[in-house]
Protein backbone atom coordinates (compact mmCIF):
# COMPACT_ATOMS: atom_id res chain seq x y z
CA UNK A 1 0.00 0.00 0.00
CA UNK A 2 3.04 2.22 0.91
CA UNK A 3 4.21 2.00 -2.83
CA UNK A 4 1.33 2.22 -4.24
CA UNK A 5 0.82 5.89 -2.41
CA UNK A 6 4.53 6.88 -3.80
CA UNK A 7 4.59 10.27 -5.81
CA UNK A 8 5.54 9.81 -9.19
CA UNK A 9 5.93 13.09 -11.12
CA UNK A 10 3.35 14.79 -8.40
CA UNK A 11 1.19 11.84 -8.18
CA UNK A 12 0.33 8.99 -6.13
CA UNK A 13 1.50 5.86 -8.28
CA UNK A 14 -1.68 4.11 -7.95
CA UNK A 15 -3.63 7.09 -10.30
CA UNK A 16 -0.47 6.43 -12.77
CA UNK A 17 -1.12 2.60 -12.71
CA UNK A 18 -5.24 2.94 -12.90
CA UNK A 19 -4.32 5.38 -16.02
CA UNK A 20 -2.28 2.81 -17.80
CA UNK A 21 -4.84 0.16 -17.21
CA UNK A 22 -7.34 1.80 -18.70
CA UNK A 23 -5.05 2.60 -21.92
CA UNK A 24 -3.87 -1.34 -21.97
CA UNK A 25 -7.41 -2.71 -21.59
CA UNK A 26 -8.58 -0.16 -24.76
CA UNK A 27 -5.83 -1.19 -26.80
CA UNK A 28 -6.17 -4.64 -25.56
CA UNK A 29 -10.17 -4.73 -26.74
CA UNK A 30 -9.24 -2.80 -30.34
CA UNK A 31 -6.69 -5.22 -31.48
CA UNK A 32 -8.04 -8.57 -29.71
CA UNK A 33 -11.58 -7.99 -30.25
CA UNK A 34 -13.36 -5.22 -32.12
CA UNK A 35 -10.30 -5.65 -35.07
CA UNK A 36 -8.78 -9.07 -34.71
CA UNK A 37 -9.07 -9.28 -38.72
CA UNK A 38 -7.42 -7.31 -41.36
CA UNK A 39 -10.77 -5.63 -42.81
CA UNK A 40 -11.95 -1.89 -43.82
CA UNK A 41 -13.60 0.23 -41.30
CA UNK A 42 -16.13 2.29 -42.14
CA UNK A 43 -17.19 5.81 -41.28
CA UNK A 44 -20.18 4.48 -39.14
CA UNK A 45 -17.82 2.52 -36.94
CA UNK A 46 -15.08 5.33 -36.82
CA UNK A 47 -17.85 7.76 -35.59
CA UNK A 48 -19.19 5.23 -32.88
CA UNK A 49 -15.74 4.15 -31.87
CA UNK A 50 -14.45 7.92 -31.42
CA UNK A 51 -17.47 8.33 -29.43
CA UNK A 52 -16.65 5.88 -27.38
CA UNK A 53 -13.28 6.69 -26.56
CA UNK A 54 -14.39 10.41 -26.30
CA UNK A 55 -16.85 9.54 -23.75
CA UNK A 56 -14.03 7.52 -21.49
CA UNK A 57 -11.62 10.17 -22.07
CA UNK A 58 -14.36 12.52 -20.99
CA UNK A 59 -14.72 10.46 -17.91
CA UNK A 60 -11.24 10.59 -16.96
CA UNK A 61 -12.00 13.98 -16.50
CA UNK A 62 -14.49 13.47 -14.42
CA UNK A 63 -12.71 11.20 -12.15
CA UNK A 64 -9.71 13.86 -12.03
CA UNK A 65 -12.38 16.06 -10.50
CA UNK A 66 -13.12 13.59 -7.91
CA UNK A 67 -9.43 13.20 -7.10
CA UNK A 68 -8.08 16.33 -7.75
CA UNK A 69 -10.84 19.25 -7.58
CA UNK A 70 -12.55 21.10 -10.35
CA UNK A 71 -9.36 23.24 -11.67
CA UNK A 72 -7.30 19.72 -12.35
CA UNK A 73 -10.67 18.70 -13.78
CA UNK A 74 -11.24 22.25 -16.14
CA UNK A 75 -7.55 21.95 -17.01
CA UNK A 76 -7.41 18.59 -18.37
CA UNK A 77 -10.35 18.93 -20.48
CA UNK A 78 -9.29 21.86 -21.87
CA UNK A 79 -5.59 20.04 -22.55
CA UNK A 80 -7.93 17.10 -23.93
CA UNK A 81 -10.03 19.52 -26.67
CA UNK A 82 -6.68 21.60 -27.64
CA UNK A 83 -4.74 18.08 -28.12
CA UNK A 84 -7.64 16.33 -30.15
CA UNK A 85 -8.01 19.94 -32.08
CA UNK A 86 -4.28 20.00 -33.03
CA UNK A 87 -3.89 16.40 -33.91
CA UNK A 88 -7.19 17.03 -36.35
CA UNK A 89 -4.24 18.41 -38.71
CA UNK A 90 -1.80 15.34 -38.17
CA UNK A 91 -4.98 13.32 -39.61
CA UNK A 92 -4.83 15.37 -42.68
CA UNK A 93 -1.03 14.29 -42.77
CA UNK A 94 -1.77 10.99 -42.17
CA UNK A 95 -4.46 10.91 -44.95
CA UNK A 96 -1.55 12.21 -47.32
CA UNK A 97 0.98 9.52 -46.07
CA UNK A 98 -1.44 7.00 -46.49
CA UNK A 99 -2.50 7.98 -50.11
CA UNK A 100 1.03 8.89 -51.37
CA UNK A 101 1.73 5.18 -50.25
CA UNK A 102 -1.18 3.82 -52.07
CA UNK A 103 -2.07 1.88 -48.64
CA UNK A 104 -5.26 0.28 -49.24
CA UNK A 105 -8.13 1.09 -45.97
CA UNK A 106 -8.02 -2.06 -44.67
CA UNK A 107 -4.47 -2.30 -43.61
CA UNK A 108 -4.56 1.51 -42.46
CA UNK A 109 -5.95 0.76 -38.68
CA UNK A 110 -2.50 -1.73 -38.39
CA UNK A 111 -0.70 1.12 -39.02
CA UNK A 112 -2.17 3.89 -36.46
CA UNK A 113 -2.65 0.97 -33.92
CA UNK A 114 1.44 0.40 -34.04
CA UNK A 115 1.21 4.41 -34.30
CA UNK A 116 -0.83 4.91 -31.17
CA UNK A 117 2.18 2.49 -29.27
CA UNK A 118 4.70 4.92 -30.38
CA UNK A 119 2.99 7.45 -29.50
CA UNK A 120 2.57 6.67 -25.91
CA UNK A 121 6.33 6.25 -25.37
CA UNK A 122 7.24 9.47 -27.67
CA UNK A 123 4.75 11.81 -25.37
CA UNK A 124 5.97 10.35 -22.32
CA UNK A 125 9.75 11.19 -23.25
CA UNK A 126 8.65 14.45 -24.43
CA UNK A 127 6.78 15.28 -21.54
CA UNK A 128 9.12 14.12 -19.06
CA UNK A 129 11.70 16.32 -20.37
CA UNK A 130 9.04 19.20 -20.43
CA UNK A 131 8.24 18.83 -17.03
CA UNK A 132 11.83 18.39 -15.63
CA UNK A 133 12.38 21.38 -17.95
CA UNK A 134 9.73 23.54 -16.42
CA UNK A 135 10.66 22.55 -13.48
CA UNK A 136 14.25 23.92 -12.79
CA UNK A 137 13.90 26.43 -15.29
CA UNK A 138 10.19 28.44 -14.83
CA UNK A 139 11.02 30.93 -17.16
CA UNK A 140 11.14 27.93 -19.94
CA UNK A 141 7.30 28.43 -20.17
CA UNK A 142 8.16 31.92 -21.85
CA UNK A 143 9.90 30.55 -24.30
CA UNK A 144 7.16 27.91 -25.12
CA UNK A 145 4.52 30.14 -25.16
CA UNK A 146 6.38 32.93 -27.65
CA UNK A 147 7.58 29.51 -29.69
CA UNK A 148 3.30 28.91 -29.31
CA UNK A 149 2.25 32.36 -30.87
CA UNK A 150 5.50 32.23 -33.73
CA UNK A 151 3.65 28.83 -34.76
CA UNK A 152 0.38 30.16 -34.79
CA UNK A 153 1.08 32.93 -36.94
CA UNK A 154 3.40 30.58 -38.69
CA UNK A 155 0.49 28.13 -39.59
CA UNK A 156 -2.06 31.12 -40.24
CA UNK A 157 0.28 32.13 -43.39
CA UNK A 158 0.91 28.60 -44.51
CA UNK A 159 -2.51 27.74 -44.08
CA UNK A 160 -3.40 27.03 -47.74
CA UNK A 161 -0.39 25.26 -48.46
CA UNK A 162 -0.17 20.92 -48.22
CA UNK A 163 2.09 18.36 -46.80
CA UNK A 164 3.88 17.32 -49.75
CA UNK A 165 5.88 13.88 -49.10
CA UNK A 166 7.72 13.48 -52.40
CA UNK A 167 10.27 16.46 -50.79
CA UNK A 168 10.65 15.41 -47.57
CA UNK A 169 14.06 14.32 -46.23
CA UNK A 170 12.90 11.71 -43.11
CA UNK A 171 11.81 9.49 -45.99
CA UNK A 172 14.99 9.70 -47.86
CA UNK A 173 16.21 8.99 -44.87
CA UNK A 174 14.80 6.27 -43.94
CA UNK A 175 15.08 4.48 -47.68
CA UNK A 176 18.46 5.14 -47.35
CA UNK A 177 18.84 3.66 -44.07
CA UNK A 178 16.50 0.48 -44.62
CA UNK A 179 16.46 -2.09 -47.43
CA UNK A 180 12.87 -1.02 -49.22
CA UNK A 181 10.27 -3.23 -51.37
CA UNK A 182 8.31 -0.86 -53.86
CA UNK A 183 5.18 -3.79 -53.52
CA UNK A 184 2.70 -4.00 -50.35
CA UNK A 185 2.68 -7.69 -48.75
CA UNK A 186 -0.90 -7.99 -47.48
CA UNK A 187 -0.48 -6.48 -43.55
CA UNK A 188 3.08 -7.27 -43.38
CA UNK A 189 5.44 -4.62 -42.31
CA UNK A 190 9.08 -6.92 -43.24
CA UNK A 191 9.12 -9.73 -46.14
CA UNK A 192 12.06 -12.14 -46.72
CA UNK A 193 12.93 -11.56 -50.12
CA UNK A 194 16.16 -12.13 -52.58
CA UNK A 195 18.26 -8.57 -53.68
CA UNK A 196 19.88 -8.46 -56.76
CA UNK A 197 22.44 -11.08 -55.58
CA UNK A 198 20.40 -13.30 -54.44
CA UNK A 199 21.08 -13.31 -51.32
CA UNK A 200 17.50 -13.33 -48.90
CA UNK A 201 17.23 -10.54 -46.36
CA UNK A 202 14.53 -8.77 -44.85
CA UNK A 203 13.03 -5.95 -46.30
CA UNK A 204 10.81 -3.29 -45.17
CA UNK A 205 7.52 -2.98 -46.71
CA UNK A 206 5.43 0.56 -48.11
CA UNK A 207 3.29 -0.14 -45.20
CA UNK A 208 6.04 -0.06 -42.68
CA UNK A 209 7.60 3.03 -44.54
CA UNK A 210 4.04 4.61 -43.76
CA UNK A 211 4.00 3.82 -40.06
CA UNK A 212 7.74 5.60 -39.53
CA UNK A 213 6.54 8.63 -41.32
CA UNK A 214 3.18 8.46 -39.47
CA UNK A 215 5.31 8.24 -36.23
CA UNK A 216 7.57 11.35 -37.43
CA UNK A 217 4.81 13.39 -38.24
CA UNK A 218 3.46 12.83 -34.72
CA UNK A 219 6.66 14.17 -33.10
CA UNK A 220 6.70 16.83 -35.20
CA UNK A 221 3.28 18.20 -34.27
CA UNK A 222 4.18 17.33 -30.62
CA UNK A 223 6.73 19.90 -30.70
CA UNK A 224 3.74 22.37 -31.02
CA UNK A 225 0.81 20.07 -28.71
CA UNK A 226 3.20 19.84 -25.73
CA UNK A 227 4.24 23.35 -25.22
CA UNK A 228 0.61 24.04 -26.44
CA UNK A 229 -1.08 22.02 -22.71
CA UNK A 230 1.92 23.18 -20.81
CA UNK A 231 1.18 26.64 -21.28
CA UNK A 232 -2.00 25.52 -20.23
CA UNK A 233 -0.85 23.19 -16.80
CA UNK A 234 2.31 22.06 -15.49
CA UNK A 235 1.39 18.89 -14.46
CA UNK A 236 2.37 16.01 -15.47
CA UNK A 237 -0.30 13.83 -15.03
CA UNK A 238 -2.61 16.03 -16.49
CA UNK A 239 -0.86 16.73 -19.29
CA UNK A 240 0.34 13.12 -20.09
CA UNK A 241 -3.33 12.16 -19.67
CA UNK A 242 -5.50 14.25 -21.73
CA UNK A 243 -2.91 13.60 -24.82
CA UNK A 244 -2.57 10.47 -24.57
CA UNK A 245 -6.48 9.96 -24.35
CA UNK A 246 -7.42 12.52 -27.20
CA UNK A 247 -4.88 10.45 -29.84
CA UNK A 248 -6.64 7.66 -28.99
CA UNK A 249 -10.20 9.14 -29.52
CA UNK A 250 -8.79 10.61 -32.80
CA UNK A 251 -6.95 8.01 -34.24
CA UNK A 252 -10.56 5.96 -33.98
CA UNK A 253 -11.75 8.62 -36.04
CA UNK A 254 -9.81 9.01 -38.52
CA UNK A 255 -11.56 6.76 -41.20
CA UNK A 256 -14.59 9.39 -40.79
CA UNK A 257 -12.38 12.77 -40.91
CA UNK A 258 -10.38 11.51 -43.87
CA UNK A 259 -13.63 11.07 -46.04
CA UNK A 260 -14.26 14.81 -45.35
CA UNK A 261 -11.17 16.40 -44.72
CA UNK A 262 -12.35 18.87 -47.62
CA UNK A 263 -15.10 20.01 -45.64
CA UNK A 264 -12.37 21.65 -42.46
CA UNK A 265 -10.40 23.18 -44.60
CA UNK A 266 -10.90 26.95 -42.51
CA UNK A 267 -10.02 24.70 -39.11
CA UNK A 268 -6.43 25.47 -39.77
CA UNK A 269 -7.16 29.24 -39.41
CA UNK A 270 -9.07 28.85 -35.96
CA UNK A 271 -5.71 26.73 -34.59
CA UNK A 272 -3.89 29.46 -35.62
CA UNK A 273 -5.71 31.77 -33.50
CA UNK A 274 -5.58 29.32 -30.33
CA UNK A 275 -1.90 28.39 -30.32
CA UNK A 276 -1.54 32.30 -30.36
CA UNK A 277 -4.25 32.77 -28.12
CA UNK A 278 -2.40 29.79 -25.75
CA UNK A 279 1.19 31.46 -25.94
CA UNK A 280 -0.27 34.89 -24.97
CA UNK A 281 -2.38 34.07 -22.08
CA UNK A 282 1.26 33.56 -20.53
CA UNK A 283 2.25 36.90 -21.40
CA UNK A 284 -0.99 38.18 -20.18
CA UNK A 285 -1.13 36.86 -17.32
CA UNK A 286 1.98 37.84 -15.65
CA UNK A 287 1.49 41.80 -16.94
CA UNK A 288 -1.27 41.91 -14.88
CA UNK A 289 0.07 39.94 -12.30
CA UNK A 290 -2.07 37.15 -12.19
CA UNK A 291 -0.62 33.67 -11.45
CA UNK A 292 -3.04 31.90 -14.24
CA UNK A 293 -5.73 32.83 -16.22
CA UNK A 294 -8.78 30.86 -14.55
CA UNK A 295 -9.45 27.55 -16.12
CA UNK A 296 -13.32 28.07 -16.80
CA UNK A 297 -12.35 30.97 -18.99
CA UNK A 298 -9.34 29.39 -20.94
CA UNK A 299 -11.69 26.28 -21.39
CA UNK A 300 -14.41 28.95 -22.79
CA UNK A 301 -12.19 31.01 -25.25
CA UNK A 302 -10.52 27.50 -26.29
CA UNK A 303 -14.67 26.57 -27.68
CA UNK A 304 -15.51 29.41 -28.98
CA UNK A 305 -12.15 29.97 -31.08
CA UNK A 306 -12.38 26.07 -32.82
CA UNK A 307 -16.43 26.58 -32.63
CA UNK A 308 -15.91 29.55 -34.64
CA UNK A 309 -13.24 27.59 -36.97
CA UNK A 310 -15.30 24.45 -37.85
CA UNK A 311 -18.45 26.52 -38.57
CA UNK A 312 -16.78 28.85 -40.63
CA UNK A 313 -15.42 26.00 -42.55
CA UNK A 314 -18.58 23.81 -42.80
CA UNK A 315 -20.35 26.59 -44.09
CA UNK A 316 -17.93 27.90 -46.72
CA UNK A 317 -17.45 24.22 -47.74
CA UNK A 318 -21.14 23.63 -48.16
CA UNK A 319 -21.91 22.92 -51.45
CA UNK A 320 -18.70 20.69 -51.91
CA UNK A 321 -19.42 17.46 -52.04
CA UNK A 322 -22.55 18.86 -55.16
CA UNK A 323 -19.80 20.06 -57.05
CA UNK A 324 -17.10 17.06 -56.89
Amino acid sequence: MDLLEFLWLGKPLWMWLAFLAIVVILLALDIGLLHRDTREIGVKESLALSAGYASIGLAFGGWVWWQLGAAPALQYVTGFVVEKSLAMDNVFVIAMIFSYFAIPRQYQHRVLFWGVLGVIVLRAIMIGVGATLVERFGWVLYIFAAFLIATGVKMWLSADEEYDLKDSAALRLVRRVLPVTDALHGDRFFVRAADAAGKAKWLATPLFLSLVMVEIVDVVFAVDSVPAIFAITTDPFIVYTSNIFAILGLRALYFALAAMVHRFHYLKYALAVLLVFIGAKIFVADAFGLAKIPPAVSLSITFAILAAGVGWSLWKTRDADQKS
